[in-house]
């Protein structure tokens, strides 16, 4: 009796109650790639229905901070039903003052606004605006009056 009693404890209680036997193993750590984040991103893209729009040569984003996102040559795709614009493609973050002056006509309000308080923080700004004509000469004549 005693001896069915110790195998009972040794079988299903006691300090060792959660192991089975055999060694433990690890899991193995599955690292995931990029190549199948692109793939599943293609694959949603598909499912969307977005067109690729060819020749787009740069897209700037603006963020609130005043940099930009500046890509070039980028591959941009759109879907109107899923209000849904894809760009892809080497980015950089920039300051806005690297972009001007080529980047005026794609400024918004609020972008001019930044710009504005920029120019105001240079030194030599808008007070120094006045002095800087050492180098125009002064007008002698009206060219008006020596024409008739």
């Amino acid at each position: 009796m005693a001896a069915r009693e110790r195998m009972i404890a040794r079988r299903f209680g006691g300090a060792n109650a959660t192991r089975t036997g055999g060694v433990r193993r690890k899991k193995k750590n599955v690292h995931k790639t990029a190549t199948s984040d692109d793939k599943k991103l293609t694959t949603t893209l598909k499912r969307i229905g977005v067109t690729n729009i060819p020749a787009i040569e740069e897209v700037n984003m603006f963020k609130n901070d005043g940099e930009v996102i500046h890509f070039v040559g980028p591959k941009v795709q759109a879907s109107v039903g899923a209000n849904t614009y894809v760009v892809s493609g080497q980015s950089e973050t920039k300051k806005l003052q690297d972009l001007l002056p080529g980047i005026i006509n794609e400024l918004g309000q609020e972008n001019l606004d930044q710009l504005k308080e920029i120019a105001g923080n240079f030194p030599g700004g808008e007070a120094g605006a006045g002095d800087d004509d050492d180098d125009v000469p002064d007008l002698v004549e009206n060219f008006e009056e020596a024409s008739k």
